[in-house]
């Protein structure tokens, strides 16, 4: 029977005692952690969290490591260190309010027994590994946890790809169906997205493949196999974030090519009435110029001809255009 102890609150520091077995203990939060001689520990750092500080204090990291985990500013990378490695991955922002592609980074320190983990804001794919925890399906080894991270990370980003290709599958149905011309700014949201997403997709994969070609002796067959999935899981949103990017592009030179054939049709119309004008507007002008001569004067019913004439004319030229092809 699996036993676990209560879930500690979301994004704040926490440790948990894996035994190896599929039991996991979360630790007092005041007590010093330290990696057991079987299983595995798990410390998770949380930057506002005030207990940090300490906890970084009593594991005594080497200065390289503390400094790697706990950069500002980091890209999706793996860094081998002795037996132990520097894992740098990024999941999709699910946080309230904030944008997907304001990917959250999880910093990661793992050895043979212990995983040092450091976030800066809430990752919801590290909560389903504590939820796990909690609920006794735990991690059995140091490589198993990096498996199933890696799988929830992808877990959680396939959802975001999916609506960005929804999202993008409306405008289409809308320009080829409706004939409707949707708002660019929408489409520009859908590209800039993608492009920010695979800008860290590409380097996980990369980070990930890093991992599986190091020969980490608490890497097994079963652990290496999970991480290939969830390298090949992430590879394949990253094209499909490369064919999202395309396909925006190709629907941004389609709502182009709709308003350029709209305005040039308008365009054609007004050029073609102004042309069917322009003799009636030149006889109109000739006849109203105040000078002696004018043909029809004297005569009552000269503007009834000239009108019947001018109606005439119209109907002339507005049949010639129909005849070639420009009305």
């Amino acid at each position: 029977m699996n036993t676990v102890a209560s879930h500690p609150a979301p994004h704040t520091s926490c440790a948990f005692l894996f035994d190896g077995a599929g039991a996991a203990v979360a630790l007092d939060p005041n007590a010093a952690p330290a990696p057991p001689e079987t299983g595995f520990l798990w410390v998770h750092l949380v930057r506002e969290d005030p207990s940090t500080a300490p906890w970084l204090e009593q594991m005594q990291l080497p200065p390289m490591i503390e400094a790697a985990i706990t950069a500002e500013d980091t890209r999706p990378r793996c860094t081998p260190h002795g037996d132990g490695a520097v894992i740098i991955l990024r999941g999709v922002n699910l946080n309230e309010g904030a944008r997907a592609e304001d990917m959250v980074s999880i910093r990661l320190w793992v050895t043979q027994n212990c995983i040092v983990s450091y976030a800066q804001r809430r990752l919801r794919a590290l909560e389903d590994i504590q939820s796990g925890a909690t609920s006794g399906h735990t991690a059995h080894s140091p490589g198993d946890f990096l498996g199933r991270l890696t799988q929830r990370l992808a877990d959680r980003a396939e959802p975001t790809v999916s609506e960005l290709n929804e999202q993008l599958d409306g405008i289409e149905e809308m320009i080829l169906d409706d004939g409707t011309l949707p708002d660019r700014s929408n489409l520009g949201d859908i590209r800039r997205t993608a492009i920010t997403l695979r800008r860290y997709m590409m380097p996980q994969r990369d980070a990930l493949t890093t991992l599986l070609i190091e020969d980490f002796t608490w890497l097994s067959d079963a652990d290496l196999a999970r991480l290939r999935e969830a390298t090949e899981r992430i590879t394949l949103l990253s094209e499909e974030l490369d064919a999202i990017r395309d396909r925006a592009q190709v629907v941004h030179d389609q709502i182009l090519d709709k308003r350029s054939e709209t305005m040039n049709r308008q365009m054609f119309i007004l050029s073609s009435v102004a042309a069917i004008f322009l003799p009636l507007g030149l006889i109109t002008g000739l006849l109203g110029i105040n000078v002696g001569g004018i043909p029809g004067t004297e005569n009552p019913s000269a503007f009834a001809l000239v009108t019947v004439g001018l109606v005439a004319m119209g109907g002339l030229l507005v049949w010639l255009f129909r005849k070639w092809g420009l009305l």
